[in-house]
This record gives C-alpha cells, structure tokens and sequence, in this order.
C-alpha cells in the first residue's frame, strides 16, 4: 500500500512538473505572439494562470493571460508602463509552437496604463511637480510673475477627454505673496496640462483615470478583439 502511495505521488510529481515546463514554453510561445500583433517593441513579461494548463493548451484557450509591459515594449516616453490581462485568448498550442498563427481572438482585455508623474510634470515646466493629493493631484512650479520668479501650487482634478488626459488646477496661490487677482486665472493655466495619451497595443481604450501612487492610471479595455500580425 506504501509502494502505491508512493507511485501514485511521484507521477503526480511528474504531472506537476510537466504542466510547469509545459507553461514555460508556451508563455514564451504566446510573449512572441503578442509582442507581433501588438506591435511592441521586444517580448512583454507574460504569465498565464490558471492549473492545469495542460487541459487549457489541448483546448487552445488560455483564460487568464497576464502581460507586463515597459517602456521598452510600448516604444513610448520614459515612465510609460502597462498591466493587462487577456481574458479568454484563443490559440491552439499547436500553432504557436508550429509558427502557423495567422489571428489570436481574445475575449476580453482589461488593465491599467501608468503615466509617471515626472512624465507629466515635464509636460507642465522643466521644473514642475505633480503628487497625488486626495482624489486630485498637486501641481507646483515656478513661473515669472511682473518681473519676479515666483513659485506656485495649486490642487487639480485629472480627467479623460477622449483620448486626452487633462490636469485642471483651481485657484493657484504663490508661496509666500498674494498673487493678484487678475493673474490668478493666468498663472493657474500655466498649471494646466491636456496630453495626448499614444496609442495603446490590442486595440485597448481609454475608460477611467485616477491618480495612483507612481503615476496617473488610466483604465484600459477592449472586447471581442482580434489581433493580426502588424
């Protein structure tokens, strides 16, 4: 009866092992994949959940497949970075490991696109700082000011507009002197910004923003997506 058990362990062993080397070389089947029809630049960092995958792989669809994307990959300004997950992603192992794929259908994709702060900031001034504040962000830097280098703050909302994100200040103050009031609105849209977000892979679409912790994160999807080789 021990002599089974043990048998019966070490094929379960096994069978564990084999799922595992299995999902090594698909993830870097499927990273080749998608790093073609999404037009990145280089292989995404891809992790496929789900056990077993084995059972997945003989169906040729993956549920949950999660892609890591920087800089690199997005070919974008510096602190551009992206987290989705393709739910639902129709690929026959067999195809992705012949070379044959012609489309990858995906169900569902969802995730967050992440815009530095420092990103931003320089779109604002060379010398400009954004920091999440509440549900809004802070905005400061150094304009001139009748003759006079003052430095300015102001609270700002973070909004879409179709494809823009747009920081919009309220009432700026200065540090430390009354700023005139018939400069106020002047000076505040100097911490203003509308910036156009590039164009994201898979078809993805704009549906949310919120300041995060990093950066801006804007909500990201698409649905019913199929992706080509560009």
């Amino acid at each position: 009866m021990r002599a089974l058990l043990v048998v019966v362990l070490l094929l379960a062993g096994l069978a564990v092992l084999a799922d595992r080397v299995a999902v090594g070389v698909a993830e870097d089947r499927i990273a080749s994949e998608l790093a073609d029809r999404g037009g990145l630049v280089g292989t995404p960092e891809v992790d496929i959940a789900g056990f077993p995958f084995l059972t997945q792989a003989v169906g040729g669809r993956y549920q949950d497949v999660r892609l890591s994307l920087d800089t690199g990959q997005l070919a974008e300004s510096p602190g551009t970075r992206a987290d989705v997950t393709l739910r639902g992603v129709h690929l026959p192992l067999s195809d992705a490991v012949s070379g044959s794929v012609t489309e990858v259908p995906v169900d569902r994709i969802d995730g967050t696109a992440t815009l530095s702060y420092d990103l931003l900031a320089g779109e604002i001034g060379s010398d400009a700082t954004l920091a999440p504040e509440g549900d809004g962000l802070r905005v400061t830097r150094t304009v001139e000011l009748l003759g006079y280098t003052l430095p300015v703050s102001a609270a700002g909302t973070v909004t879409l507009d179709g494809g823009d994100l747009v920081i919009d200040v309220e009432q700026a103050t200065g540090a430390g002197v009354e700023i005139p009031r018939f400069l106020v609105r002047q000076v505040s849209d100097l911490l203003d910004l509308r910036y156009e977000v590039p164009e994201l892979p898979f078809g993805l679409q704009l549906t949310g923003v919120v300041p995060g912790q990093d950066g801006v994160d804007l909500r990201v999807e698409a649905t019913d997506t199929v992706l080509t080789a560009q």
